[in-house]
C-alpha cells in the first residue's frame, strides 16, 4: 500500500505544481469546443475521487468479499494510457467546474480523505471489498486506490496537452 501512495503523492504533487502558476482565464478555458479545460480536468478528478471514497466507505460498512481471481490480474495501469479513450459516466462530467481556488481545494481535500481511508483500513481491508469500475470491471479496494492514481496520472498528461494548446494559440499561460 505504502508504494500505491507514494504513486498517488508523486502525481497529485506534479500536478498541483503544474496547475498552480496558470492563470485565470487559461484554467478555465477550453481549448476546442469538445474538450475541456484544465478546471474542468481537475473537477473531474475531484468527482471521481469523491465517488471512489463513498463507494470504497460503503462496502467497508459491509461484512469482507473477494472478486475473483482473474478480476485480480486486471492491470489498472491501462487507465493511464491516452491512447484508449473512454467517455466519462455522466456522475463525473465535470459540467461546471467551481471556482479555481475551490476546485483545486476540492481535489486536495478528496485525496486527504482517500489517505486517510488507506491509513485508516490498510491494505488487507481494502482488498476484501468490490468496487464496479464502468471500464474494468469488478476490482478489490487496494486495486481501486492503484486506479486512482493512474487516472490522475492519464489526466495530468491531458492537462499538459491543453496547456501546450493554449500556448501554442497565443494565450498566456
Amino acid at each position: 500500500m505504502n508504494k500505491i501512495l507514494c504513486r498517488l503523492d508523486s502525481i497529485h504533487s506534479k500536478l498541483v505544481d503544474t496547475i498552480t502558476p496558470i492563470e485565470d482565464s487559461v484554467f478555465s478555458r477550453r481549448p476546442a469546443d469538445k474538450e475541456w479545460s484544465v478546471a474542468q480536468i481537475v473537477h473531474h478528478l475531484c468527482l471521481v475521487e469523491e465517488r471512489v471514497i463513498k463507494e470504497l466507505e460503503t462496502e467497508l460498512a459491509g461484512p469482507p468479499r473477494k472478486i475473483g481471481l482473474l478480476r485480480r490480474l486486471i492491470p489498472t495501469s491501462i487507465v493511464a494510457v491516452r491512447l484508449l479513450r473512454v467517455q466519462a459516466p455522466r456522475s463525473v462530467n465535470p459540467l461546471s467546474p467551481p471556482a479555481r481556488a475551490e476546485v483545486i481545494a476540492n481535489y486536495d481535500a478528496a485525496r486527504s480523505r482517500l489517505k486517510e481511508l488507506c491509513s485508516t483500513h490498510g491494505r488487507n481491508r481494502l482488498k476484501q471489498v468490490v468496487f464496479k469500475h464502468p471500464f474494468l470491471g469488478e476490482i478489490d479496494g487496494a486495486a481501486t486506490i492503484s486506479f486512482v492514481g493512474y487516472h490522475e496520472l492519464r489526466h495530468y498528461k491531458q492537462i499538459r496537452e491543453v496547456i501546450k494548446k493554449l500556448d501554442r494559440s497565443g494565450t498566456p499561460v
